[in-house]
């Protein structure tokens, strides 16, 4: 290619990411939020990120599958971080010491940008840093760190980024939540780009969920509530009334609806359409049929009501769901990059990212998209 990226952008520094190991961590979290970043460095053809991975001591850390990571530093190394992402595991409440609230603490107070993979926000939370904040944890500890932090919005979506915080459950949800930081700094062409390499075939917004199984949010005491979901969960095409969802359970309609208040913070009937439109838009994403095709498939007597009741519920119509088109959203003045003084340079420790960068110059994507 003729285009010549470095060049073009001679002062631009990277973006600069710590990634703090917790004992048993997970690794497919950590390389699905690291991954995206290098590959942006190659399709860019030039260090549009750097990240080290940290750990209290420097001393490697074993993830949950038994395999070992050498961090690239010590917390105590000074490091010029735009970013922290605290990557959990296993145990979170086990792993969490008091000297990593400590450095989460005065990482904050240097007003970097916090986030986490997995159940790395129980780390955060912690240390008193996710109040307010909306986020996302694994949905097995969902119920847990609602008890544990009142304070902190909790919700069952793959990722949130709510102002300066990013939060992902596990799996590969931290490379959706990556790709839609990417997306945000440098374009969605270069988004898209990553998707493409990594034979990702959509990148997953804010708004999709987490599929958290009700017993982990219920427990198993409630089994009528538990059946009565079931139910609705089986009957999406055609839905059962509420009487005789009472009624399949010996219930009265009036207990029906008191369990659902009381439990899932809603009535039976809302709680029904959030099902039948989750699926709607899951059909809406991953298939082929049409809008008509995904209203009766979800219940919907008519197009026309389905289209009123899906953009009630998603801001969006189904048609615009249907295209990717998606609510634009004002980028943080948290994300512009902080330049490094020449001291912390002059002690920072070598990049992985350097390496990666130097190896892809042979690849035929390199600086295959013009930043």
């Amino acid at each position: 290619m003729t285009h010549s990226p470095h060049s073009a952008h001679p002062n631009t520094t990277p973006q600069t990411l710590g990634f703090l190991l917790l004992d048993a961590f997970t690794l497919i979290s950590l390389a699905s939020a690291i991954e995206p970043l290098r590959m942006a460095n190659q399709l860019a053809g030039r260090e549009l990120y750097r990240w080290y991975t940290l750990s209290l001591d420097g001393k490697p850390v074993r993830a949950s599958d038994g395999l070992q990571v050498t961090p690239d530093a010590a917390t105590g190394i000074p490091l010029a971080l735009d970013m922290v992402i605290v990557c959990g595991g296993v145990g979170p409440s086990r792993s969490v010491e008091r000297e990593h609230i400590q450095w989460l603490q005065a990482q904050a107070r240097q007003s970097r940008r916090l986030g986490s993979v997995c159940t790395g926000s129980w780390a955060l939370a912690r240390a008193g840093l996710l109040d307010g904040y909306e986020t996302s944890i694994h949905w097995e500890c969902l119920a847990a760190m609602q008890e544990a932090f009142p304070k902190v919005v909790l919700t069952t979506q793959l990722f949130s980024i709510d102002r300066d915080r990013a939060t992902a459950s596990g799996g590969t949800a931290p490379l959706d939540m990556m790709l839609n930081l990417i997306g945000r700094d440098h374009g969605r062409e270069l988004s898209a780009g990553i998707s493409e390499m990594f034979i990702y075939d959509r990148v997953r917004g804010e708004q999709d969920q987490q599929r958290v199984p009700l017993k982990h949010v219920l427990g198993t005491t409630q089994t009528k509530l538990l059946e009565i979901v079931a139910l609705m969960e089986a009957n999406l095409e055609e839905p059962i009334g509420l009487d005789e969802l009472a009624q399949y359970v010996d219930v009265s309609r009036r207990q029906l609806e008191r369990l659902f208040q009381k439990h899932l913070h809603c009535s039976p009937s809302r709680y029904y359409l959030k099902l039948r439109l989750t699926r709607a838009r899951q059909l809406l994403k991953q298939t082929p049929m049409s809008i008509i095709e995904v209203a009766s498939a979800c219940g919907f007597v008519s197009t026309p009501h389905f289209s009123k009741c899906y953009r009630e519920y998603f801001n969006m119509p189904p048609r615009d769901e249907r295209l990717g088109i998606s609510r634009p959203k004002q980028r943080s003045e948290a994300t512009v990059s902080l330049p490094m003084t020449a001291r912390e340079l002059s002690q920072e420790p070598i990049s992985s990212a350097v390496l990666a960068l130097a190896q892809a110059r042979g690849e035929p994507t390199y600086a295959s998209v013009p930043i």
